[in-house]
């Protein structure tokens, strides 16, 4: 049966703002309490989505979440109405405003991890949602990541969507930013790897100096015994310690793979050499593709985002490697991409895509979708409208247009009259996309 890869794209939602919230996470780091652009952030979103169906590929779309969390200014000493809540916030914990506010469920990479129903042993997509116990600000993204995910995929022939992990240090997990998967094509059985920042039952693993190691092996291993994956089809490697410290802080900033082709940069896994032959152990079909140092050094991977490109399967069966524009601009990289093409390898074609306001943030194209793996009959069993069409992409705009802020800065924050913004986006939104999941929850 066909298969299709699925990118279901996180839509950026309209409190999108420069928080600076995620350590180890350079580029969030450096723009910390600038202004943002919502508007144009959704609208660059919405743009690649739509140039990704253009070229013939299935696209669909996941909703931002409800903001301010009102649950989390609570737990966190707030009282009051809600206008109250914020005005106390901005006065004593800005950065805790900043927080409730975050628009970082737009990174949909981190929304879950998935196994389609080739690789599972019920034949069924499985899904477990990210906990993000490693930042405070996604910590809150779960419940409401899970209710969306059981509500698109809600058919349970086809679909089961899990609880997220216990929220234990022993078992962070960052979902599918730490995941990839080789098969010979979409509908095949395929060998999924799981790549991890630290091993906690290991007091003697490697390690990073700087920055926290985000993934923990055991959250992979618990995910691929739910999943009921196959033991000789999945792999287990570790992130660089290094790597981690010059702000790779997930493994799609400095990998990705698509079918049989991995794409990655030298100085990616611990033991690289070792890790390699473990993919070729476990799937001898692969094209493994590595970028060396003395041509991309790794600081210049992080800066431009490289490996944070979407690498993707057109209908002709020919790979386009879909890049940050910062790629296109950076002398050495740029050089990089174009030896790729100019060899024998998959990739025939690259294209540069405006995500300025997501990389800004620190994500880039990979980081803003999901990839779902489903056949025809799954992707007809698929709720509500979020399978992309000109029309849905239209409405978006349209709906992005009137709603969203043009400029946010943290102070912006502080504007009682952002909740009802927020609330009548979103309201509307759930209307847009066929979902009850999204409608704002009753102020109290």
């Amino acid at each position: 049966m066909t298969a299709f890869e699925v990118n279901f794209d996180g839509l950026v939602g309209p409190t999108h703002h420069y928080g600076g919230l995620s350590a180890g996470n350079l580029a969030s780091q450096k723009n910390r309490l600038a202004v943002s652009r919502p508007r144009q952030a959704a609208l660059e979103g919405l743009a690649k989505m739509k140039r990704l169906h253009d070229l013939g590929l299935q696209q669909a779309v996941l909703p931002p979440h409800n903001r301010p969390h009102f649950g989390f200014l609570r737990q966190n000493g707030m009282q009051g109405s809600p206008a109250e809540m914020i005005a106390q916030a901005a006065r004593t914990r800005p950065d805790l405003l900043s927080t409730a506010y975050s628009a970082a469920s737009m990174w949909a990479a981190n929304a879950a991890t998935v196994s389609p129903s080739t690789d599972t042993a019920d034949g069924r997509v499985h899904f477990t949602p990210a906990n993000l116990i490693s930042t405070q600000h996604r910590a809150l993204e779960g419940e409401q990541t899970t209710a969306i995910l059981r509500e698109i995929f809600g058919d349970s022939r086809s679909f089961l969507v899990h609880e997220a992990l216990p929220r234990h240090r022993l078992l962070a997990d960052e979902g599918a930013a730490n995941q990839m998967r080789l098969c010979t094509c979409h509908q095949a059985p395929g060998v999924e790897i799981f790549v991890y920042g630290r091993d906690g039952e290991n007091p003697n693993a490697p390690a990073p100096r700087k920055f926290a190691a985000r993934q923990s092996l055991q959250a992979s291993e618990r995910i691929a015994a739910l999943h009921t994956l196959v033991p000789q089809r999945q792999v287990y490697l570790q992130q660089s310690p290094d790597a981690i410290d010059l702000g790779v802080f997930h493994n799609d900033v400095i990998a990705v793979s698509n079918e049989y082709l991995l794409l990655c940069h030298e100085r990616a896994f611990v033991n690289q050499k070792g890790s390699l032959q473990q993919i070729r152990a476990a799937f001898n079909n692969e094209l493994i593709i590595e970028i060396r140092e003395e041509e991309v050094p790794l600081a210049d991977a992080v800066r431009t985002y490289l490996f944070n490109s979407q690498l993707l399967t057109l209908p002709d069966g020919q790979m386009l490697l879909l890049c940050p524009m910062e790629c296109e601009s950076h002398p050495r990289v740029r050089q990089a991409i174009d030896r790729l093409l100019s060899e024998d390898n998959p990739i025939r074609s690259v294209e540069f895509i405006d995500v300025r306001q997501s990389m800004r943030n620190g994500g880039g194209p990979a980081c803003l979708r999901l990839r779902v793996v489903l056949t025809e009959e799954e992707l007809a069993r698929i709720q509500g409208n979020v399978r992309l069409t000109p029309e849905l992409y239209e409405q978006l705009c349209d709906w992005v247009r009137r709603h969203y802020r043009e400029e946010l800065s943290p102070v912006d924050l502080e504007d009682p009259r952002l909740i009802d913004e927020v609330r009548s986006a979103m309201s509307e939104l759930a209307g847009i996309l066929q979902l009850t999941s999204i409608l704002p929850p009753a102020l109290e």
